[in-house]
């Protein structure tokens, strides 16, 4: 007798046919390993200047041209990929924590504690986020840390409010009701029985927010207000490239930085949608 498919197998063969997303995860793995293994297959010093070599188009020795201080761009990319997606992986697991805390007891417990957190959310959306990131990075410095620490603080809404909603969908549901007639604590069912069941969306809203950081890391740099250099971020590359005469008689240098987060956030986004669809409830087989 054949035996049914887990949800595992049915979660894997549903986002196996959503070919963008298999696609864009191939993609993000190949970025992930390159940046992690960047001092091995680098083939120059990611610091290392030759002004009588400087903006370089692309040869064998500099496979992508070099930068207006004769830095090797391949070298500079892929250590920039180390640092921009270590900042928007974990900006994106510290804002998915506090997104998740504040929802869930807002979700749970309703009342006036759902009434003051919510405001407190309104409070943050309000305010623009990027006049709160330039504030905030201004005061506290633009340290690889303390951006991790700035995204963190100002990405979370977006999952407070999902995680919110989710849980005053589940919290009337006759397991939870079952829970807490047997005396179960509060903590216990928010953390055990209605969180495992809520997870999907977050998975979701957590690779898209992915995306969204890179962009704003990338927008910082760009403004010089983000990881300083020599050490390399994708968007401080196109920051040193925004002069008007490197643009001109150097447009490779630019082209790459930007080609690379464009791909980078699509195949995100791409993985996102196959994330939503392979999670979907209504789909399963």
């Amino acid at each position: 007798m054949e035996k049914p498919d887990t949800l595992t197998k049915i979660f894997i063969r549903k986002f196996m046919k959503n070919k963008l997303a298999v696609v864009g995860a191939i993609f993000l793995l190949a970025i992930v390993l390159i940046s992690i293994l960047a001092p091995i297959i680098s083939p120059h010093p990611y610091d290392q200047q030759n002004l009588l070599a400087k903006l370089q188009p692309p040869s064998a020795d500099y496979w992508l041209g070099t930068d207006r201080y004769g830095r090797d761009i391949f070298t500079r990319l892929i250590y920039g990929g180390r640092v921009s997606l270590l900042v928007a992986f974990g900006s994106v697991l510290g804002a998915i924590v506090i997104g998740i805390t504040v929802g869930a007891l807002a979700g749970y417990f309703g009342g006036i504690v759902d009434a003051v957190l919510m405001r407190f959310v309104d409070v943050i959306i309000s305010i623009p986020s990027i006049f709160l990131l330039i504030t905030i990075v201004t005061i506290f410095g633009s340290s690889l840390q303390n951006l991790i620490i700035v995204f963190a603080l100002t990405s979370w809404t977006g999952t407070a409010r999902l995680v919110r909603g989710e849980f005053l969908s589940l919290r009337s549901r006759e397991f939870v009701l079952a829970s807490k007639t047997v005396g179960t604590k509060s903590y216990k069912i928010i953390f055990t029985h209605i969180l495992p069941n809520a997870m999907g969306p977050i998975i979701v809203a957590a690779t898209l927010l992915v995306g969204g950081v890179i962009l704003s890391e990338a927008a910082l740099s760009y403004l010089g207000l983000g990881i300083q250099p020599p050490t390399a971020s994708w968007g401080n590359m196109l920051q040193d490239a925004q002069n008007y005469t490197v643009m001109l008689t150097a447009p490779w240098y630019p082209f790459f930085p930007g080609f690379l987060i464009l791909l980078t956030v699509l195949s995100v986004n791409f993985i996102g949608d196959g994330l939503r669809d392979a999670l979907d409830p209504k789909t399963l087989e």
